[in-house]
């Protein structure tokens, strides 16, 4: 599993984090995603690797610009962990 911060650039509010969240549900399988417009960040858990260019276009119909993104190996956290 892999976890996916991407910085957006144009997130304004709620309603932009939604459309961020959807255009990456809608294009991609992922197990979970979330969004911050104050912080400019989307959070993407995926069993995959997504490709920065993959999200780019998946984004520019959208209107909200793909800048740059983090991927890094996710393990779940157990109770005992």
């Amino acid at each position: 599993m892999v976890k996916i911060t991407a910085r957006i650039d144009g997130m304004m509010c709620g309603m932009c984090e939604s459309h961020v969240n959807d255009a990456i549900r809608k294009a991609f399988r992922v197990k979970k995603v979330s969004s911050s417009h104050g912080k400019g960040l989307t959070e993407i858990l995926s069993e995959e690797d997504i490709q920065d260019e993959a999200l780019r276009a998946a984004l520019a119909p959208t209107g909200y610009v793909f800048i740059s993104a983090e991927h890094v190996p996710y393990r779940k956290k157990g109770l005992f962990w």
